[in-house]
């Protein structure tokens, strides 16, 4: 087996990131409620893309690379962080983003501005068509001697998930620290990458750990994520692939990929008006609207110690209304 410190990594974030317990939340619950705060990475606004970023990019500066290609929907957050940590390393951002959500000079696309990525737009659904045109452009840019290096939607790799196994292990040792024994870490998923990678640790490090996803789109993640960690038993040249065992995954897409609905909004508020912590509307906010849920409906067992991953994405909150509830002014 290949250690993960084998692979080459450049250092981008402020590593660990704290894991502190909800005792508000706890308390009003009745469980034992702990947050691992991947909002706090500390590049940007924050956010988990940055452990993807610290593989993919050391890798994008191991093969000369200057340019920096990736996509996303018009506020990802994947992006803008892309394009921080890009800067970091002396390298340019070229977000070539869905013409879908809010792409005005707000959220994130401030941010775009802010940082000096390049940010150009494509009307499409499907992101092949952006993977054909971020080729074509790599040819371009070779032609005019610059070396580019694509991402793809999320930094959802095999060697981006080596960041979230890397964060599993890290998180149970800071339980171990702490004198706390998890029972599930929960997580969104967006495109994969980070629930396949804590699912890949938790096979490695502590399987015991139950690793529950909360979807925000359609995608098949069951599949995906199945075929993401088999990639990443490959690089770590397991002697036995990791299988799909422990892959367990719930649906919150509501109206659409980033669209929050009431119940979503109002999760939202809850969270910061129990305990001061933002949650984004696009991602952690469904994710975690849909984790009360599953709670209150008793899916859980009573005595469970959960860790739920805090993904970052704040700067969605200043792109995207949160809708009230109608009949309710609390989850």
């Amino acid at each position: 087996m290949r250690a993960i410190s084998d692979f080459p990594r450049v250092r981008l974030g402020i590593l660990p990131t704290p894991l502190q317990k909800l005792e508000n939340l706890s308390r009003e619950l009745g469980k034992n409620i702990y947050m691992k705060r991947d909002d706090m990475t500390g590049v940007a606004l924050g956010g988990n893309k940055v452990r993807k970023l610290e593989f993919l990019l050391a890798d994008a500066l191991a093969k000369g690379a200057d340019t920096v290609m990736t996509t996303g929907q018009a506020q990802s957050n994947h992006a803008m962080l892309t394009a921080a940590c890009a800067n970091k390393l002396g390298m340019q951002a070229l977000l070539m983003l869905k013409k879908r959500g809010v792409t005005d000079r707000k959220g994130n696309q401030i941010l775009n501005q802010i940082l000096g990525a390049q940010v150009e737009f494509y009307d499409t659904d499907r992101y092949t068509d952006i993977y054909e045109e971020m080729a074509r452009r790599k040819t371009e840019l070779t032609k005019a001697g610059h070396i580019a290096y694509e991402i793809p939607v999320g930094g959802s790799t095999a060697l981006g998930a080596l960041g979230y196994v890397e964060c599993f292990r890290e998180t149970m040792e800071q339980c171990e620290a702490l004198g706390v024994r998890p029972d599930r870490m929960v997580s969104v998923v967006g495109s994969g990458g980070t629930y396949a990678g804590l699912c890949a640790g938790a096979d490695l490090f502590a399987p015991q750990v139950k690793v529950t996803g909360m979807a925000v789109d359609n995608d098949p993640f069951e599949q995906i994520s199945a075929q993401l960690k088999l990639e990443i038993g490959g690089l770590l040249e397991l002697d036995r692939p990791l299988g799909p065992e422990n892959i367990e995954i719930h649906y919150n897409c509501g109206a659409g990929y980033g669209i929050p609905g009431p119940e979503d909004g109002e999760a939202v508020r809850y969270l910061a008006r129990l305990e001061g912590i933002l949650l984004d509307p696009v991602y952690t906010g469904k994710a975690f609207s849909l984790f009360l849920r599953m709670l209150r409906e008793g899916a859980f067992d009573g005595d469970e110690t959960i860790i739920f991953l805090h993904s970052g994405g704040a700067g969605g909150l200043f792109a995207i209304d949160l809708p009230e509830a109608k009949k309710s002014k609390k989850v």
